[in-house]
């Protein structure tokens, strides 16, 4: 079953994590170093499907077809937003609890002095379709 792992962030995150552009060089490369050995592991596991970082919310955009299916674009996310994706991976793995305990280590990425910032990561079952013909 493949299942989706979406990193959140919030503000209240923000307001205790410093941003990571003031973390020193070594608590980055710290942190990107735990995130690709755990797509390494992943890997190696048969497990990983994909995973990708997002750039930050404020070049996000949202978009909708207008009436005549031209595109509509507005800046996004909405000003009252408290929280954003922050990144994701696609798991394929035996099952919902296997993906759970996946959720659980990738929160643990180290942040500022090497802490683990355990942030959220929200697990959904990756929808297929239906066998046969569509």
């Amino acid at each position: 079953m493949k299942y989706m792992l979406l990193m959140q962030f919030s503000q209240d995150m923000a307001d205790a994590i410093p941003p990571m552009d003031t973390w020193s060089p070594e608590e980055v490369q710290a942190h990107i170093a735990f995130m690709v050995d755990a797509n390494r592991k992943l890997t190696a596991a048969g497990e990983l499907v994909d995973a990708q970082g997002l750039a930050m919310p404020a070049t996000a955009r949202i978009v909708r077809a207008g009436a005549d299916g031209a595109p509509v674009v507005t800046e996004g996310p909405f000003a009252e937003t408290k929280e954003f994706l922050a990144g994701w991976w696609i798991v394929d793995c035996d099952s919902a609890e296997r993906a759970v305990e996946i959720a659980a280590f990738v929160s643990t990425a180290p942040g500022p002095g090497g802490a683990p910032l355990n942030m959220p990561i929200e697990v959904r079952q990756v929808m297929s379709a239906p066998q046969g013909e569509l």
